[in-house]
């Protein structure tokens, strides 16, 4: 089947309101539905003082956004350039032995199992086995 086109101006509202979020917002808060933000849209146009909120708080939201990324890679930075590489090295030298630890732990669980299995194999099937004299 093919799909339905869309009038010209509802893609552009579409688009209108993928540019500005907070419209999606204020639908489902239920301040307002679609149907009355598309005539207001279509009769008011993009550029009138109804949308002048929606798209100040969508600028101040990317302004802080790339404020709180700016503050993260600077504590970030801020962290390794704080950071003693000797102590570094001794975190590491600790957790290489605890490593090896657990992997000397776990391949002598391994080769037990393997020592019971073969064990296990090599007894026989019948518990009393009744011989001739």
């Amino acid at each position: 089947m093919m799909p339905k086109k869309l009038h010209p101006s509802v893609v552009n509202f579409k688009e209108f309101v993928r540019s500005n979020p907070k419209l999606i917002l204020e639908v489902r808060k239920g301040k307002a539905t679609w149907q009355e933000l598309y005539e207001d849209w279509y009769l008011l146009g993009e550029d009138d003082s109804r949308w002048e909120t929606v798209k100040s708080e969508n600028n101040l939201k990317s302004d802080e956004s790339t404020d709180k990324k700016g503050d993260w890679i600077s504590t970030i930075l801020g962290t390794v350039q704080k950071m003693d590489p000797e102590q570094v090295q001794h975190y590491i030298n600790n957790l290489s032995q605890a490593l090896g630890s657990i992997q000397g732990v776990l391949s002598q669980l391994q080769g037990s199992n393997k020592v019971n299995q073969v064990k296990q194999t090599n007894t026989p099937r019948h518990p009393f086995l009744f011989r001739k004299d």
